[in-house]
């Protein structure tokens, strides 16, 4: 579903030496990393360590106090959320936030609002095809769904505008280990027609096996970035809590780490 490809010297998404604020709280402080298209890239960390903010950023919906934050060579740091979708990003919320009076069909086709109509036809078709279980109950209302069912509706929503990046914020979360299996398998479904990924995840054994690489994020900063294989090494330990173990962050530098830094440092 996604679209063509960038030049290989530029990064589908950089972010660099971000800063946001919530009043006086410094949420994200000089956070920095990049998204190459066509690779999945995970965002770990405990719970209030920043990552949906930066998601929330990423996405338009809040503004940085500094920094830069370029898609395709675009800067978007002061782009509106609409214009965020239509240049093309699209987001899977954490807590799904679909539309409970309204039927899945209805909720999908709000997705594509950004398309001719004929083209969000075809696209409702490929996502229909995607996740059968909506298709079955394209006519129920959203808010009747389960929480699984609701999550595909998520993903399926922001699918629909036919994103090159597509932003994923905890879409395990609250689900059971069954259904969790399903969203993956969906998740890997899309990673093989050449989808970009951004994921925040709780489950940090899940996303590590599904990511190229990932940043571990704590207390707002970027705490270590480095390939999937290498974090999976490091979190010996399923997280508890949204929490992932840090023990691989104890020193500064770890062969095949672009950058190790411990919080602070």
């Amino acid at each position: 579903m996604s679209g063509g490809s960038v030049s290989r010297s530029m990064s589908l998404l950089e972010v660099e030496n971000l800063d946001v604020r919530y009043g006086q709280i410094q949420a994200l402080k000089g956070v920095s990393l990049r998204v190459e298209e066509g690779e999945i890239v995970t965002l770990l960390g405990a719970n209030g360590a920043g990552k949906t903010t930066l998601m929330r950023t990423i996405s338009g919906l809040l503004r940085p106090r500094a920094g830069h934050l370029r898609f395709r060579g675009e800067d978007i740091a002061r782009v509106g959320a609409d214009r965020i979708v239509r240049l093309g990003i699209s987001q899977a919320p954490e807590g799904r936030r679909v539309f409970p009076t309204l039927t899945v069909a209805e909720n999908l086709m709000l997705g594509g609002y950004t398309r001719a109509p004929a083209e969000a036809a075809q696209s409702l078709k490929q996502v229909l095809l995607m996740f059968p279980r909506l298709e079955e109950r394209s006519r129920q209302l959203a808010g009747t769904l389960s929480g699984g069912e609701q999550q595909m509706l998520a993903i399926g929503r922001a699918l629909m505008a036919k994103p090159r990046l597509l932003l994923l914020d905890e879409p395990s979360l609250g689900l059971a280990p069954i259904i969790v299996r399903d969203i993956f398998r969906s998740l890997r479904q899309i990673r093989q027609q050449g989808m970009t990924l951004l994921l925040v995840e709780q489950n940090a054994r899940m996303a590590l096996k599904l990511a190229d690489r990932g940043y571990v994020l704590e207390t707002g900063r970027i705490a270590l970035q480095a390939s999937a294989d290498l974090l999976l090494d490091g979190a010996i330990e399923p997280p508890t809590h949204g929490s992932i173990p840090l023990r691989c962050c104890q020193h500064r530098t770890i062969a095949g780490v672009d950058r190790a830094v411990r919080p602070g440092g």
